[in-house]
């Protein structure tokens, strides 16, 4: 959906000279979102510039969009952007068999990019069932794939397991199993993301304590291990968070100045699905549970008017010029589902431009909103 906008900056020249239009203008263009677009200017006219006198100048901005839906059938999408300056994209593939990955250099790219396989489910035991919500991360030179399974003989004694690969190029290196995440205590439990912070690593995730799916967090001694106690975080207790299922899970990380926000999906799997967010201090003990503040209503969520239903399961990157946040998430494009929530292949990967509120919490606009038209004008003051 496309949407047209305009803004007005004002800008002081001395007569004589030349201004130096700004490459970039913050401006505010959906429902308090805002972001700095890249602006180009029409000619300035040299007539006017020698003397005193006010004038206008226009400017448009890129279109700020990408393709919706970015990449079908492909739910709980998560997106690496490198230091190779690829981007890495991972998701659940509707027949919960196997990890696929995909590497391009911009994220159009990796709508059409070839989707490489590799890692298959087993046909006995552990990892052998409901393979979901895989993850890609980058820690002390190596790759790991987070990612959730069932056995074979049970598809719903999920757990979560970690997938490593030593070699420069994960899309054709060997990825060997590192086995199950060993955690507190055993029960249903997914959804695993991983951040480092202050010269430690840390895991949050996802995990059934009696009839709530509860977010977790921990320190880990490696990356296919927690270290100490594990702190529950955040449990479903407001009316969005329980309808259908008492859930809370999909966590996924976002740090910005000194705070550390936490966006998490809650409900069931259908139209209910939706995003809350937790945040904390840096400065403070992120495994002392009273750090961390939930907010009471939800931050993303169904909108009939863009046929974004149950958005939920995100993660966060960056435009290809760093200067945009963006959001990845899958929603489906309808609200009554084919069969049930997990036989229904439609959940696409989506992405759409974030923006930051005014109190510094991140404002995730309007799920299905992806294309904004932006005209520019700049009120010129040319002073003696």
């Amino acid at each position: 959906m496309s949407h047209a906008v305009s803004a007005e900056i004002q800008i002081s020249v001395p007569v004589n000279q030349i201004p130096e239009m700004p490459a970039q203008v913050e401006i505010e263009f959906i429902e308090g979102l805002r972001a700095a677009v890249n602006v180009k200017w029409e000619a300035v006219k040299l007539e006017v510039k020698g003397q005193p006198c006010t004038f206008q100048i226009k400017g448009t901005a890129h279109e700020i969009t990408y393709l919706d839906p970015w990449i079908f059938q492909r739910a709980d999408p998560h997106v690496l952007k490198h230091t190779d300056g690829y981007y890495y994209f991972t998701a659940s593939v509707p027949e919960y068999d196997r990890i696929i990955l995909r590497k391009a250099q911009t994220l159009s790219g990796l709508r059409e990019a070839h989707e490489a396989v590799i890692w298959v489910k087993h046909e006995t035991g552990e990892m052998g069932n409901h393979i979901w919500a895989p993850e890609i991360h980058f820690i002390h030179g190596k790759w790991y794939i987070y990612f959730a399974a069932g056995t074979a003989e049970d598809r719903w004694a999920i757990r979560p397991y970690v997938l490593e690969c030593s070699d420069a190029d994960p899309m054709i290196g060997q990825w060997i199993e590192k086995g199950k995440i060993f955690l507190d205590f055993e029960s249903f439990s997914l959804d695993a993301t991983t951040f480092h912070h202050r010269g430690e690593q840390y895991l949050i995730w996802a995990q059934y304590q009696e009839k709530d799916s509860n977010l977790y967090i921990a320190k880990m001694a490696n990356p296919w291990t927690i270290s100490g106690p594990q702190v529950l975080i955040a449990k479903p207790e407001h009316h969005w968070e329980i309808q259908g299922f008492r859930v809370n899970e999909g966590p996924a990380v976002l740090m910005r100045d000194g705070r550390i926000f936490v966006t998490y999906s809650a409900s069931a799997t259908d139209h209910n699905y939706c995003m809350g967010l937790l945040e904390a201090s840096l400065e403070d003990d992120l495994l002392d549970a009273r750090s961390w503040r939930k907010q009471p209503s939800p931050v993303f969520q169904t909108n009939e008017e863009t046929s974004s239903y149950g958005p939920g399961h995100n993660c966060f990157t960056v435009s290809e010029d760093g200067t945009l946040d963006l959001i990845v998430f899958h929603a489906r494009p309808y609200r009554d589902l084919i069969g049930s929530p997990l036989t229904d292949p439609n959940r696409h990967a989506h992405v759409q431009v974030i923006s930051w509120n005014e109190d510094g919490t991140p404002c995730l606009g309007t799920p299905g909103r992806t294309a904004i038209d932006v005209t520019v004008v700049a009120q010129m003051l040319v002073q003696s």
